[in-house]
């Protein structure tokens, strides 16, 4: 048997649990992944995120969801990470370069008493998704979806990776547990797909819930958040800055008109640290 230090960690209350490789390897991410994921016999998450070294930035993340699949990018996992990073005296930065599978992103951290409180992540720049269908061949923005017998108007957004945001007058009357996993599979989206449902409270106030391919219903989604916000703007809902708000807490999400890179700013919280035990 090896013991594996962990951390337990939350931003806007998407949990994840952390590793530092260099210290503890893991070999069998997947698999772990889904284990230490559930709640009654695991540690409970909505994943696992490791924490390496990398050659062309300061830090590498890499990020597994409850049921095993790899995401290319967590924002409420990169803030987490960044927090991770300082408070354990791995470095002294208070601006970080951290290697994803959606590229290098840049994490502003904001020290207080020397804990890192919050933290600002440049997402990068956001894309519309190319989407195929039958008649229909371009980007998909406020175009109608079927949800069984139910049409909704979508708007689909990469930012490093997939989602569908789709704007309604009341988020909380959506049973997101029965569409969230319809429309995650739509054959549309062959690589499965994040769902938001989003309600516009004014131009710059969006309250959003999320179902994440791979985890189903979560706390919050970072990339999501920040995908909501950029549909918002691009639909003429909202502006460039809107505050986010999600059932585990709320994102500042500024889509920068002379850069076009999306910001992201958020809390990152310890819960716990713990070891777990795997052949």
């Amino acid at each position: 048997m090896y013991r594996v230090g962990f951390t337990k960690m939350q931003g806007a209350g998407n949990d994840y649990i952390y590793v530092n490789t260099s210290v503890f390897p893991i070999r069998n991410p997947e698999k772990l992944a889904i284990k230490w994921s559930k709640y009654h016999t695991g540690i409970g998450s909505d994943g696992l995120v490791l924490i390496g070294n990398s050659y062309k930035a300061d830090f590498s993340m890499r990020i597994f969801n409850a049921d095993g699949s790899e995401a290319k990018m967590c924002g409420n996992a990169s803030r987490c990470v960044g927090k991770y990073l300082y408070d354990n005296h791995l470095t002294d930065k208070t601006e970080l370069l951290l290697d994803t599978l959606s590229g290098i992103k840049l994490l502003k951290l904001q020290v207080v008493d020397g804990k890192v409180t919050y933290v600002t992540v440049d997402m990068g720049i956001p894309e519309s998704i190319y989407i195929m269908s039958e008649g229909y061949a371009g980007c998909m923005i406020d175009m109608p979806i079927m949800v069984g017998k139910k049409s909704f108007k979508a708007t689909a957004i990469s930012m490093g990776n997939p989602h569908l945001v789709i704007f309604v007058d009341d988020v909380d009357r959506i049973e997101l547990e029965k569409v969230g996993s319809m429309l995650e599979n739509n054959p549309l989206f062959p690589d499965r797909i994040n769902v938001e449902f989003a309600q516009v409270k004014n131009k710059n106030s969006i309250r959003m819930r999320v179902w994440e391919r791979g985890s189903g219903i979560t706390q919050a989604c970072g990339t999501g958040a920040c995908a909501t916000a950029v549909a918002g703007f691009m639909t003429g809902r909202t502006e460039r800055i809107s505050s986010v708000n999600m059932d585990g807490g709320v994102l500042t999400i500024c889509w920068d008109g002379e850069t076009d890179h999306v910001l992201m700013t958020g809390d990152a919280v310890k819960v716990f640290d713990g070891e777990v035990e795997i052949d």
